[in-house]
């Protein structure tokens, strides 16, 4: 659906030829550098091919952000990929944007230009945006909007026609990295978030 909406606002969505998964989870130890390296490939495959590398998905938004920016500003990271990439050929210093699909709306199409685009508007419908910590932190790094309130999903929704609900936890954790570990633990933050969202 995000590559027919992008044609109707007029960009395209190239996938990357053998892209492999970032991961999911950005690897915190300095020392682990190849657990980067897919994102590092996917970075450097969009420079490559002069284009910017966007997703749809919040936890490739966050692994391919951070490792980008770990590129760039730290040299042990840099030199450690660059090692390994150097057997096949691939040397890659940062040049690559890293965007999420929304920013993409928000900063190239224009919110006016979205409504204008939409054929079926959700009138009526009241809709409460999540953004968790993926899209939002490290907010030094991110920089995908306010961290403390953020507006573009809801922004967004207006765009479509709808009303967006602000609720206290939509930019609380929801445990996902946890998950396996404390299931529970994980269970009841989601509840909580659910919680807050239901009462509006």
């Amino acid at each position: 659906y995000a590559r027919f909406s992008a044609e109707a606002l007029g960009f395209e969505l190239k996938e990357i030829e053998e892209w492999q998964c970032c991961g999911g989870v950005y690897p915190m130890s300095q020392k682990e550098v190849a657990p980067k390296l897919p994102s590092v490939r996917a970075l450097a495959d969009a420079r490559d091919n002069k284009q910017d590398l966007v997703t749809l998905c919040a936890a490739c938004y966050n692994v391919l952000k951070q490792t980008n920016d770990a590129i760039l500003n730290d040299g042990f990271t840099a030199f450690k990929a660059n090692t390994y990439l150097k057997q096949d050929g691939i040397e890659y210093n940062g040049e690559t944007k890293v965007l999420h699909f929304l920013e993409i709306l928000r900063d190239v199409i224009g919110w006016d230009n979205v409504k204008a685009a939409v054929k079926n508007p959700l009138k009526g419908k009241k809709i409460g945006a999540y953004y968790g910590c993926l899209l939002l932190r490290p907010a030094n790094v991110m920089k995908f909007d306010d961290p403390e309130n953020p507006q573009i999903i809801e922004d967004f929704i207006k765009a479509l026609g709808a009303t967006p609900v602000v609720y206290p936890y939509r930019n609380e954790c929801c445990g996902g990295y946890i998950s396996l570990k404390d299931g529970e633990k994980a269970q009841n933050m989601c509840e909580k978030i659910m919680e807050s969202a239901s009462g509006f």
